[in-house]
């Protein structure tokens, strides 16, 4: 299948769905395809400093969620994108646009489930699944952990309604973690104001209220997380309990600390996908 043969499930074209995902496809037209799926509050510019690498030996595939990036804003959706089930569509959507299957998935935070959930739908288009900094659920539940508890999820919605860039510049340094990488904490707080206000709102709500435990039995590729070290946003035990609950995983730990590792450390990132791959 080639670029433009598919169509997506809602009855668009490929090329719609290219267009709708702000989709780009780089590097070599032959061998291993590495798809890169960004976070909350981010777009695909934050893998560029890993793709311009990787596009000389591997065809690598870019793209922005819809309410994300270049994506098309009047394409967002709140009854569809009321779960992650809806991002997990428009990833097989564009895949099938592509025309490529049994992919390297690396997704970042919210982006490892949804790729989990892409994956049970239809495991013929992933090979492996690389999560950096991953987390199935972030509010805490009885003995399970997951940083948050609902009234900490609350007071950040609220802070992004009543005021998106005070939310965004003091949110950015500590989920980057990096005082000794004042660019990157820049870099994060931009993306983060960018996001037009009513869809940072109703995705943060659709990424700190998502559960995604129940399904992580039913991962059917090999998984590999990576855990850096003082992550508020999926902290160090994470790792470990998505290690004992899915079937094919494997947990790295990683010299390197913040939720945005692939932003100050592209290198160390490169090296495991290229383990991955």
């Amino acid at each position: 299948m080639s670029v433009g043969d598919a169509a997506g499930r809602g009855g668009l074209t490929a090329g719609q769905v290219l267009a709708r995902n702000a989709v780009s496809v780089l590097g070599a037209e032959h061998g291993s395809v590495v798809v890169f799926g960004h976070g909350y509050g981010t777009d695909q510019t934050v893998w560029r400093g890993i793709v311009e690498r990787l596009a000389g030996e591997h065809r690598v595939v870019l793209f922005d969620y819809v309410g994300s990036g270049r994506s098309d804003l009047a394409a967002y959706d709140e009854q569809r994108y009321d779960s992650l089930h809806g991002y997990a569509e428009d990833l097989i959507e564009v895949l099938d646009a592509v025309g490529v299957s049994r992919v390297l998935f690396v997704g970042h935070s919210v982006s490892g489930m949804i790729g989990a959930l892409a994956s049970i739908r239809r495991p013929d288009l992933f090979r492996r699944l690389l999560m950096v900094c991953p987390s199935p659920r972030y509010i805490d539940d009885g003995d399970y952990r997951g940083g948050f508890s609902r009234a900490d999820v609350t007071g950040l919605l609220d802070a992004i309604d009543a005021n998106q860039l005070a939310w965004a510049t003091s949110l950015a340094p500590i989920v980057t973690a990096r005082p000794d990488r004042p660019e990157i904490t820049e870099r994060v707080r931009e993306q983060f104001a960018a996001t037009p206000p009513r869809i940072a709102t109703h995705f943060a709500r659709v990424t700190f209220l998502s559960d995604t435990r129940h399904r992580l039995s039913e991962i059917p590729v090999p998984c590999v997380v990576l855990q850096s070290q003082g992550d508020i946003i999926a902290p160090p035990h994470i790792g470990a309990y998505l290690r004992d609950h899915i079937p094919d995983c494997t947990l790295v730990t990683l010299d390197a600390s913040g939720h945005f590792v692939h932003l100050a450390e592209p290198e160390l990132i490169e090296t495991h996908i290229r383990a991955a791959l």
